[in-house]
């Protein structure tokens, strides 16, 4: 019975999640003015590595992955790839969520900060705040993409 019922409470979540999307919008849109930017990490900035990755949102709350409230939700790096939206994933990443691979790295624990163990060279990385499912609210909680160098 227990099993019976957590299945049936799955379900139906996911029909929730499958219907909220279905349509191109989230269950819970951005925040009005709402924008993801990094802090002390600039387009053409020369680091070394670890790169220390600070990550900040205005308008929206942060929250751990899998957090059901209204204004929150969390970050992603897209990490030498394409900008979100473009590249062989294109627009599926808009509705099905951020993949998770080494390009694709989740902060689905609500931090805020990183270190990246970089490899000497040029770098992109872009910042992606998805909701609780990993989706992305919108072009504007989308950073721009900027290079860096390792040296």
């Amino acid at each position: 019975m227990f099993t019976r019922t957590m299945v049936a409470a799955t379900a139906a979540t996911f029909a929730f999640a499958g219907t909220a999307l279905a349509d191109g919008h989230l269950a819970w849109p951005a925040s009005e003015g709402a924008y993801v930017y990094f802090i002390d990490l600039e387009d053409g900035a020369t680091v070394s590595a670890p790169v220390l990755v600070r990550m900040g949102v205005s308008g929206m709350g942060v929250a751990p992955a899998g957090t059901e409230k209204e204004g929150t939700g969390h970050h992603h790096i897209l990490l030498n790839r394409p900008p979100m939206g473009e590249g062989e994933d294109g627009a599926e990443e808009w509705t099905y969520g951020v993949a998770a691979d080494d390009n694709h790295i989740h902060y689905g624990g609500g931090q805020t900060e990183t270190t990246l163990d970089l490899s000497a060279g040029t770098h992109t990385l872009q910042l992606v705040f998805g909701d609780m499912n990993h989706v992305p609210f919108g072009p504007q909680m989308v950073s721009d993409v900027i290079t860096i160098t390792v040296e």
